[in-house]
């Protein structure tokens, strides 16, 4: 976030400042907080113990709605996940609201995994999808609704962050609703779709895609495919995980854009002749991206050929997976909503000027936090397990291969159990940025501030590496916050 980077203010003044804005954080309305319990009336809690006994099919329907409002160049509509006042002069490809509802006919329910072409999206804003879902009625029996975000670079901000400055909510308000009508709209359609038939999933190893830019250098490479195979002999539909942000386009992009995952979608289309094709991202935080991004950072026109290059490989890699296996028709999932402890004051200020408005809460030590929420899900019998977090996860949060003591930036080693531990599933992926955007999830021992100013300016360690993440985070306890939560919800199921 780094908002006083914007303001060019001499570092005592900003000193001076810092002090000051904790000191709001005393005189903050109790009106501003809100409790668990009222922030999760809409969060379908989905089974309460996984079941082991599958459905004789799967019905899976899909719909899809565009978001991109027609008045692009005649309101302000600014451009999200790079820099302030960056207002969208074009449409290279629309917005969209993919959905995808799955059911596995053993009458416990049906789920719905839906990704928006955005940099991200608030809970608090996708319970307003859940509500006129649920309260629509027009889908019996429906046991979790799960909304993650693309994290595309060069969508309609859908948080606030990206307006004329950090004071003003760069989110317009007339586009949000419509977005959450349309979502929601592409959700129910989805239900209204459904069919019959197979689900198959296959994986692939991407090589010269993806690159790290914050030790330790580890990502997941695995694309996963799932595929589903309607018997009626119509399209199907593809569920693409990959770990990757969205930034193809670069910081000088003034186009809206749902940037790589278009351009993949265009791929898988014409080899398929028209295939279905839904998009979800994975563990990205740490930073993973695009292999070349150094390149097109400041280069949009370079970009702009990047974007469509990159999305192509991404789509021949997606249809290069030729060993597939069937998933047995059983779906089991559960979601609990988590308080993260925010010590992030730069984002508590712009949540109680009203430009985020993530729901918080205030325990009696004072200590605010975000509700936020951890889905864990399983697809057929013990052979995908899918790890749904609301934020940018560190990849070494899932894979357990954490800096040491001498090489992280605190000097310390954490005691976590990796995701990768916490499901006996022949398969794991994470889908990140699911069900709310909270910032990057950094492990405690490598979360490093800057001494006098944190969170509102970068800083560097000890061996110089530059600590950005952190300034778009919600605190050191995050990760332990999440993957606690995680572990007891897991447990909570067998």
């Amino acid at each position: 976030m780094e908002i006083l980077r914007f303001l060019r203010l001499p570092d005592l003044v900003k000193g001076i400042i810092s002090g000051l804005l904790s000191l709001i954080l005393l005189f903050v309305p109790n009106s501003t907080y809100t409790s668990v319990g009222e922030a999760s009336e809409y969060m379908l809690k989905g089974d309460t113990v996984f079941s082991d006994t599958a459905g004789e099919s799967w019905t899976v329907g899909f719909a899809s709605s565009v978001l991109t409002p027609e008045d692009i160049t005649a309101d302000k509509y600014y451009i999200a996940g790079y820099n302030p006042n960056n207002p969208a002069k074009a449409v290279l490809d629309d917005m969209h609201a993919k959905a995808v509802y799955l059911d596995d006919n053993t009458g416990r329910g049906g789920v719905v995994i839906c990704a928006i072409d955005c940099v991200g999206i608030s809970r608090k804003d996708i319970n307003d999808i859940r509500k006129i879902v649920i309260d629509s009625g027009k889908i019996p029996n429906l046991k979790s609704i799960n909304i993650c975000s693309t994290h595309s670079h060069s969508a309609i901000d859908t948080q606030g962050l990206w307006g004329k400055n950090f004071l003003s909510d760069g989110k317009n308000a007339e586009f949000m609703e419509s977005l959450k009508a349309k979502t929601a709209e592409a959700i129910v359609a989805a239900y209204e779709s459904r069919k019959e038939g197979a689900l198959y999933f296959g994986t692939a190893e991407s090589e010269g895609l993806l690159t790290d830019t914050r030790q330790p250098v580890d990502y997941d490479a695995t694309l996963t495919r799932l595929r589903f195979d309607p018997t009626d002999g119509t399209n199907d539909t593809y569920i693409v995980n990959f770990a990757c942000h969205a930034e193809c386009l670069g910081a000088r992009t003034t186009v809206v854009s749902a940037d790589f995952p278009a351009y993949m979608e265009k791929e898988i289309v014409e080899q398929t002749g028209g295939a279905n094709v839904v998009f979800i991202n994975g563990a990205i935080g740490g930073l993973v991206t695009c292999e070349k991004l150094d390149d097109v950072l400041r280069n949009f026109e370079l970009g702009l050929e990047y974007v469509k290059e990159f999305g192509k490989d991404v789509g021949e890699l997606v249809m290069s997976i030729a060993d597939e296996t069937e998933l047995a028709p059983l779906l089991n999932i559960k979601s609990e909503a988590v308080e993260v402890k925010c010590d992030n004051i730069a984002l508590l200020l712009v949540r109680i000027l009203g430009v985020l408005n993530n729901d918080v809460s205030k325990d009696e030590n004072g200590d605010i936090a975000i509700i936020s929420e951890v889905s864990y899900m399983e697809l057929g019998h013990k052979q995908i397990g899918v790890f749904m977090i609301p934020g940018e996860l560190s990849p070494e949060l899932e894979s357990g291969n954490f800096l040491t003591a001498e090489a992280a930036a605190n000097g310390t080693d954490v005691d976590y159990k990796p995701l990768s531990e916490m499901s006996d599933c022949t398969h794991k992926f994470v889908v990140g940025l699911c069900n709310d955007e909270i910032g990057y999830i950094i492990p405690e021992n490598d979360f490093f501030l800057h001494e006098w100013l944190p969170y509102f300016n970068t800083t560097g360690d000890a061996s110089g590496r530059n600590h950005y993440e952190e300034t778009n985070s919600t605190g050191p306890a995050t990760a332990g916050t999440l993957l606690e939560a995680m572990d007891e919800l897991i447990k909570s199921v067998k």
